[in-house]
């Protein structure tokens, strides 16, 4: 990496950081200067009230089970979706006779769906794991269709005209060609886990960060409220950069690419 890029991109972090210490000076001064910490708390009190739940082990035990959930939601739905775009993108008749039903079931707000997974499933963590692995599974299967039905024609029939089998063309053009449309999918489906898991703790729970932030703002507890959506964020970074670096991990040439434009 040349010393101009390291110089760029250094500059662009030291902004960040001030942006982020102006903002938080701000909103002290605002809420204080104007008595609205009942609305809005400040940062002092959000980070006094994270300080405590990490040593009373409040945080601990509510950030376990909504990781856990959105984690095996995640990958079972990023699983399931993969799968299924893969072979309905190759699968053209039998896409276009379901295609209507997929398209139905994705319109339908998810939010309308917990209820229903209530009933069906219980109140216990499967109920949650499958309410995910439903809303990540279709941004992750439209994503791979779109990507599978992208790859060029010519190159498949050329390849099936010198003797390519099906799984040939899956594993060595149609899967790599896709890739990076099966990331973006991913990427977007990362705060869908998360809002699936909060959505569904709180619906029918009582731990996780989902009862936390439900019942900190059921009790017009303003640093609770603030101090787990501040939580909830930054665990969608975390899974955000995990899927960014599995993806520079697959996809070197993804990667190199971006840096070349950067210095264009």
């Amino acid at each position: 990496m040349s010393g101009r890029m390291m110089s760029e991109r250094t500059g662009i972090i030291l902004i960040r950081i001030l942006l982020g210490v102006a903002f938080l000076f701000a909103w002290e001064y605002f809420a204080t200067a104007n008595k609205l910490t009942f609305y809005i708390s400040k940062p002092t009190d959000v980070y006094a009230r994270l300080i405590r739940w990490t040593f009373d082990g409040t945080l601990a035990t509510h950030l376990f089970v909504t990781v856990w959930v959105a984690i095996i939601g995640f990958i079972l739905g990023s699983l399931a979706g993969l799968v299924v775009g893969l072979l309905l993108g190759r699968a053209v008749t039998l896409a276009k006779i379901i295609d209507p039903f997929l398209m139905a079931f994705y319109s339908m707000p998810k939010v309308a769906l917990a209820p229903v997974f209530v009933l069906w499933f219980g109140v216990d963590a499967s109920m949650k794991v499958i309410f995910v692995a439903v809303v990540v599974f279709f941004l992750v299967f439209l994503n791979t269709y779109s990507g599978v039905r992208n790859v060029s024609r010519e190159q498949l029939t050329i390849l099936r005209l010198m003797g390519a089998s099906e799984l040939d063309l899956m594993m060595k053009v149609v899967f790599p060609s896709a890739l990076v449309w099966v990331f973006t999918g991913l990427r977007l489906s990362v705060p869908y886990a998360l809002i699936g898991t909060i959505l569904g703790e709180m619906t029918a729970t009582n731990k996780g960060l989902g009862y936390l932030l439900a019942n900190t703002a059921g009790t017009f507890d303003t640093p609770g409220t603030f101090a787990t959506l501040v939580i909830i964020i930054l665990l969608s970074m975390i899974f955000n950069g995990l899927v960014r670096l599995l993806e520079a991990v697959l996809m070197p040439w993804q990667a190199q690419m971006e840096t070349q434009e950067t210095t264009i």
